[in-house]
């Protein structure tokens, strides 16, 4: 069964004191690839985190995002206030300036005042304490089970699309038998005509007729046939093992699939032939850009 590296996870967790959302998205890379972002109060936490969803996602580019939100009226909620001197200078200041100045005071104090820095106070929590960091894992791991179940949905979508390009290169691979033995017969039609217009030459028949059978035998691919429909049978086998990580062996098998369908395509000297190596190609290109989505 196939797993995808494609997927995104989304949780949402609710305390006495904070609402915890973790959103995890992924796509394909060839090695494991974990962006965190997380606010400042998680800090600690992060190296758990890694750890965690690194053991979980094994291959894929990743971004991790984590925001946490103090409940309104928690313990957890910072508390804010007027620091009164600070405002009381701001304002004395001002009034020296008014009358250095000879300009009216301002008529709304509170408008003026609070738009200087640092007159609001608020106490932040720089720590969490063994709850508050079990609910973030609680969240973090709840968002990576979403993922992974969207990444299976994936995979054996994925599945059915290999499938599909597998069967259909079988049937073309069956298709190139009735053109063999006329392209034989047409190759060898082709070299006698072309020796018998040489003006005045002396032929071995038998020798003739030996140099033509080595030049047919080189051209002879039954072996590239067999090797291809292992190849094709190997994918498919690959695909059902029951655990994530044939991403890999599918591309092997995929350059290997490449490599004699390519010798398919020099050895015909047979138009129909050809054109049938041409739609195995395009089939194998559509394989190997979705293979790269494989975990």
């Amino acid at each position: 069964m196939l797993m995808s590296m494609t997927g995104f996870g989304r949780a949402c967790l609710e305390s006495k004191t904070h609402k915890i959302t973790v959103e995890i998205k992924s796509l394909n890379s060839k090695q494991l690839d974990l962006n965190v972002r997380l606010p400042f109060i998680f800090r600690e936490c992060e190296l758990d985190i890694r750890n965690a969803v690194g053991r979980r996602l094994e291959r894929g580019k990743a971004d991790l995002m984590i925001s946490c939100e103090a409940l309104a009226g928690s313990a957890a909620t910072p508390a804010s206030t007027l620091n009164i001197g600070l405002l009381a200078t701001y304002k004395q200041l001002i009034e020296d300036a008014s009358a250095t100045l000879g300009i009216e005071t301002p008529a709304d104090w509170y408008n003026v005042l609070m738009r200087f820095p640092d007159v609001i106070h608020t106490d932040t929590t720089e720590t969490i304490d063994e709850e508050e960091r079990a609910e973030l894992m609680q969240a973090v791991g709840t968002a990576v089970d979403a993922l992974m179940a969207h990444r299976k949905a994936e995979g054996e979508e994925l599945e059915k699309f290999f499938a599909a390009r597998i069967e259909a290169i079988n049937e073309l691979l069956k298709s190139i038998e009735p053109f063999e033995k006329e392209r034989i017969a047409k190759i060898k039609t082709r070299l006698e005509e072309s020796i018998s217009k040489i003006p005045n030459i002396e032929i071995d028949k038998g020798r003739l007729e030996q140099e033509m059978i080595f030049y047919i035998e080189k051209l002879d691919v039954n072996e590239e046939k067999q090797r291809l429909g292992k190849h094709l049978a190997y994918f498919t086998e690959t695909m059902a093992l029951p655990t994530p990580g044939q991403g890999k062996k599918l591309g092997f098998i995929a350059q290997e699939m490449g490599r004699e369908i390519n010798t398919l395509g020099s050895k015909s000297n047979h138009a129909e032939m050809q054109a049938i190596v041409v739609r195995m190609k395009d089939l194998l290109e559509q394989i190997k850009e979705q293979v790269l989505n494989v975990m």
